[in-house]
C-alpha cells in the first residue's frame, strides 16, 4: 500500500458497488487492524490523566493489503532484531519509557534518538495506511447525555461502526473484501465489537438517517457484500502493533495539527486523508467525532 497506494475514484466505485455480483471471489483482501485508545464508557472517569490533557476514545490503526502483509512483518521483525526487542511495540510504553521499555531511560541521547527515528522509519516504510475514528468524550457527553437520559451508546459502538464503514468504502474502491482484526481485549468488549460487526452486515449503519445521509453511508447490502471476516488478534501480532503505533498520532492530530508524529505521517502520505480529495474527508477520511467545541491547535 505505502506511499503509492491510490484510492482512485472512490466515490464512483462505492456508488457502483450495489451493481456488483453478490459473491466475488478475490484472492486478495484489504485488512483493517484496530487498536483502542481512551475510555470507552461516556460517563466513566478517566484514570490517570494524560499530560496533553485531552480526553478521547478512539478505534483505529492501519489498512494493509493481504498480499503486502509479509513485507510489513519482515520490516517489524528486522527492527525488533536490530534493537533486541522481545516485547510487543506498545506506543504508550515507548512514549513514557515505562514497563517493557523502561530500559530506554538509561540510554544516551544519541542512541535514544536513533531508536525513535528508526521506529518512525518502520512506520513509514511499512506498506500500510493509517485510519481511525476519534470521539471527543466531553463533546460526546455534551451532545448526547441529556438527549438519551444519561444512557447514551458506548463510545466503542460509534467508533467501530464509523471506522469499519469507511474502511469498507476503501475496500470497495479496490474491488476487495474487508477483514476486520481488532486487538484482543477481554471477552465482554471483544463480544461487543463482534456484535457491532454482525449488526452492520445484518442491518446496515445504525445512525439516524436524517443526520447520517450527508456522510454517504454504505447500504446494508454493500456492507454484507464487503465485510468478509471478523477475527481478533493478540498483542504479539506485528500488524496489531503497527495499528497501536499509528493510532496515537491520528488521535493527537485532531487536537494539534502540528503534532510531530502526526505531521510526519501526513507529510509522508501515510494517512488515509492523504489519499483522498479534501472535500471527501468528511465521508471517507479519519473521523473526528463531537469535536465542535475543540479548539484545534495549529
Amino acid at each position: 500500500m505505502g506511499k503509492n497506494y491510490v484510492f482512485a475514484d472512490i466515490s464512483s466505485r462505492v456508488e457502483q458497488s450495489d451493481r456488483l455480483p453478490r459473491e466475488i471471489a478475490l484472492p486478495v483482501t484489504l485488512n483493517l487492524y484496530l487498536d483502542d485508545s481512551g475510555t470507552r464508557h461516556p460517563t466513566h472517569k478517566v484514570g490517570k490523566k494524560a499530560a496533553h490533557g485531552y480526553d478521547w476514545f478512539a478505534l483505529g490503526g492501519i489498512l494493509v493489503r493481504s498480499d503486502e502483509e509479509d513485507s510489513a512483518r519482515d520490516l517489524h521483525a528486522k527492527f525488533c532484531e536490530e534493537w533486541e526487542i522481545t516485547a510487543p511495540l506498545h506506543s504508550s510504553e515507548i512514549r513514557s519509557q515505562n514497563e517493557n521499555f523502561d530500559i530506554l531511560r538509561g540510554w544516551e541521547k544519541d542512541k535514544l534518538g536513533a531508536f525513535y527515528e528508526e521506529l518512525y522509519i518502520l512506520m513509514r516504510e511499512a506498506p500500510v495506511v493509517g485510519i481511525a475514528c476519534t470521539v471527543d468524550r466531553p463533546g460526546y457527553c455534551g451532545r448526547y447525555l441529556e438527549q438519551y437520559k444519561q444512557n447514551p451508546w458506548m463510545l466503542c459502538k460509534t467508533a467501530f461502526t464509523v471506522v469499519v464503514e469507511r474502511a469498507a468504502k476503501y475496500a470497495i474502491a479496490q474491488r476487495m473484501k474487508l477483514r476486520v482484526h481488532p486487538e484482543r481485549c477481554n471477552k465482554a468488549e471483544d463480544a461487543n465489537l463482534e456484535g457491532y460487526y454482525k449488526a452492520l452486515k445484518a442491518e446496515g449503519m445504525p445512525f439516524a438517517k436524517d443526520n447520517s445521509d450527508k456522510y454517504g453511508p454504505l447500504t446494508q447490502e454493500q456492507l454484507t457484500q464487503t465485510l468478509y471476516e471478523f477475527k481478533t488478534k493478540q498483542k504479539t501480532s506485528p500488524m496489531a502493533q503497527l495499528a497501536d503505533l499509528y493510532l496515537w498520532p491520528i488521535c493527537m492530530g485532531g487536537y494539534h495539527a502540528s503534532n510531530r508524529p502526526y505531521q510526519r505521517l501526513t507529510d509522508d502520505g501515510k494517512l488515509v486523508d492523504c489519499h483522498i480529495k479534501h472535500d471527501e474527508r468528511p465521508t471517507l477520511g479519519s473521523k473526528y467525532s463531537c469535536f465542535e467545541n475543540v479548539e484545534r491547535k495549529a
